[in-house]
């Protein structure tokens, strides 16, 4: 996500490798995914339109009869080169296209002088707008680099990219924001060393924009600290309920009552081969076994997602699952399982990887971003990924 890039989408390096890159899928034979589109700069075709703009008003001003005007090129050169150029170049353009409208107009003494010289402070008015129009360019580009910048430090304060290995397992994330000019939206993911194991967290916030964001970052701070804190996973998620009440009455609007978050929390005790899973209205986690066995871990019984404690009491329960050497753990929120096609199609997790073995998890969480991609042509809600393997 360099700040000169108006991409969007923030993708999370793992392992060294940044999801999108061409990565071998051994399901899928040798093929790469593709690299994420970057964003169209202005190549050498446009930035050498405006001279082109001036030789062709010299040669319309020479071939055509006296009563014709190369002023519609002239004044078009500068125009052009104002957004596209620096300051320089827009200077030399204007200049250029002021001596050349002078040129042509007085290549014989026929004509009035009058014309010449309205012809002449037309273009040369207009070259002067040019040059006030490079510097507000150059100002907002300035501007919009500085806001970039700040949403890069924003969103690696409050979705840092984990370790490639914590506890002994590996681990590789991604998130890509829906708008291409976001880092960060109301998805999250965390993972987190204790004393009783590494614990993990992605969820979904209601909502969008900064109120999202902001909520974000209080389930984030609550997770770190009771992942830490708190004995069991069940009590991780009450902590988390606390937080988000809490948060909820300093809110405004529709969300100080309509507020909650989607969340799945996992627990990897250290050196027992297990997984705990507790889900609060999330979609289930998969867990991809080495021979390319798929199992979706769905919750025993549904539970209400966080912050919405005011509406009834289901005590929560997590499940545990047997976490073999060479599983993965995916863990990731409604952007992939939701991302729909032309068609209307759903893309399907368990289906697309069903049978499918990946390297490690940055091939996994590269290989699903890539997916989505083709398959809903664009990202049309945020969406981020966790995957978690036993080495």
């Amino acid at each position: 996500m360099g700040p000169g890039e108006v991409e969007e989408s923030t993708y999370a390096r793992a392992g060294g490798r940044l999801p999108g890159d061409p990565v071998p899928d051994p399901g899928l034979g040798d093929e790469p995914a593709p690299a994420r589109p970057r964003r169209l700069t202005p190549g050498a075709s446009a930035r050498a339109l405006p001279a082109l703009l001036v030789a062709g008003g010299v040669l319309y001003g020479l071939l055509t009869p006296r009563e014709f005007t190369a002023v519609p090129f002239f004044t078009a050169a500068p125009l052009i080169a104002a957004p596209l150029s620096s300051l320089r170049t827009t200077v030399l353009t204007g200049v250029a296209a002021v001596v050349a409208m002078y040129a042509v107009r007085a290549r014989s003494g026929d004509h009035p002088a009058v014309g010449i010289v309205t012809d002449v402070v037309t273009v040369a008015s207009v070259a002067l707008l040019a040059v006030a129009i490079n510097r507000v360019v150059r100002i907002g580009d300035r501007r919009l680099a500085s806001a970039r910048e700040i949403a890069e430090a924003a969103q690696r304060a409050v979705l840092p990219q984990p370790a490639a290995r914590i506890g002994g397992f590996e681990i590789a994330a991604c998130y890509e924001a829906a708008r291409q000019d976001a880092f960060i939206g109301g998805d999250l993911y965390a993972v987190q060393d204790s004393p009783h194991g590494v614990r993990l967290i992605v969820g979904d916030v209601r909502g969008k924009g900064m109120g999202a964001v902001a909520a974000v970052a209080v389930v984030i701070g609550a997770f770190r600290e009771a992942a830490e804190q708190e004995a069991t996973l069940e009590e991780v998620a009450q902590r988390l309920e606390r937080a988000l009440a809490r948060e909820g009455t300093r809110r405004d609007g529709i969300d100080a009552f309509e507020g909650f978050t989607t969340a799945v929390l996992a627990e990897l005790p250290h050196g027992d081969g297990t997984v705990r899973i507790l889900t609060r209205g999330h979609p289930p986690p998969l867990l991809l076994y080495a021979d390319g066995t798929l199992r979706t871990l769905t919750a025993p019984e549904p539970a209400l997602p966080l912050g919405m404690g005011d509406l009834g009491t289901w005590p929560d329960e997590a499940m545990e699952e047997r976490f073999p050497d060479g599983a993965t753990l995916l863990l990731y929120t409604d952007g992939l399982s939701e991302a729909r096609d032309a068609n209307g199609r759903f893309y399907d997790p368990e289906r697309r990887l069903a049978g499918r073995v990946f390297p490690g998890p940055a091939a996994l969480v590269g290989a699903l971003a890539g997916e989505v991609r083709r398959h809903s042509g664009g990202m049309t809600d945020d969406m981020a990924l966790l995957a978690v393997r036993h080495p």
